[in-house]
């Protein structure tokens, strides 16, 4: 039975992570009744907009470093998934099943999720007149941090501005996060944005569930699931069918670690 609660978000994008004893990529991302490639064309969350096949991208963190796959096809359409899923095995996973926003092109370097400093991060929302307020994210940045960006997204210019956070004397991935937030809140003003965001490092799990003038879109996670001993997962929409999966509140922060019990903080 299903037992999540429903709520639904304006904007497209479905993300899944993991972490916990290393599993296969098909374990992660191609068995669970509800994972991403069902979600891709089947979400149950979505307040607008029915498929996801702007490209999708899946990364891993593992003893070898961390590597990443993105297509700019959608997840079902990629025929070598199924047979690399049967091989690729890591403790931590972070993958995405893009919609684009307009204006926002399909292209490779627009696909997430992103990899940068040892982190994989991935983001689901938007913000609005992002022209305006991609050139105040960029005021912040690096001439480093911000050569490093390659495409044109909200979402990577989101992920520049939480590497120029740890960066700037701020190294634990929570506290970037809140601090993101509310520099964020400083810039947008009345403008809407939705910054539901899942960053990995190394066997560890943030997420941020967010949003301003707007509803967050929607996200979950879970301890115990029984199809995943030891492991841990967040998910914008539960890929099992468990009464396992609880609700990320909205304006909170998440920290999933195999080695302590699960951390929600709200922001302040």
């Amino acid at each position: 039975m299903w037992t999540v609660p429903l709520t639904y978000d304006s904007r497209m994008c479905r993300l899944a992570a993991y972490t916990g004893p290393s599993i296969l990529l098909e374990q992660f991302l191609l068995a669970p009744e509800h994972g991403l490639v069902v979600q891709s064309y089947a979400p149950r969350e979505m307040r607008t907009g029915r498929v996801n096949a702007d490209g999708y991208g899946v990364g891993w963190l593992s003893d070898e470093g961390p590597a990443r796959l993105i297509q700019d096809k959608p997840i079902w359409a990629d025929h070598n998934l199924p047979t690399l899923s049967r091989v690729l095995c890591a403790p931590t996973w972070l993958a995405a099943v893009r919609g684009a926003t307009p204006g926002l092109a399909n292209h490779p370097a627009n696909t997430q999720p992103f990899l940068a400093d040892g982190l994989l991060f991935a983001h689901n929302g938007f913000i609005d007149d992002f022209g305006v307020m991609r050139a105040r994210i960029r005021h912040q940045l690096s001439p480093q941090i911000e050569s490093s960006i390659e495409g044109t997204t909200d979402s990577e210019y989101l992920f520049a501005l939480i590497r120029q956070i740890r960066a700037d004397g701020i190294p634990d991935l929570a506290d970037a996060l809140a601090a993101l937030a509310g520099r964020l809140a400083d810039a947008l003003g009345t403008r809407r944005a939705q910054v539901n965001i899942i960053l990995a490092e190394d066997r560890r799990l943030h997420a941020l569930r967010h949003a301003y003038n707007e509803a967050a879109p929607s996200l979950h996670f879970t301890t115990d699931d029984e199809e995943y001993p030891g492991g841990l997962l967040i998910a914008s929409e539960a890929t099992t069918n468990g009464s396992y999966w609880q609700t990320v509140p909205e304006n909170h922060i998440l920290t999933l670690d195999p080695d302590r019990p699960a951390e929600l903080v709200a922001l302040s």
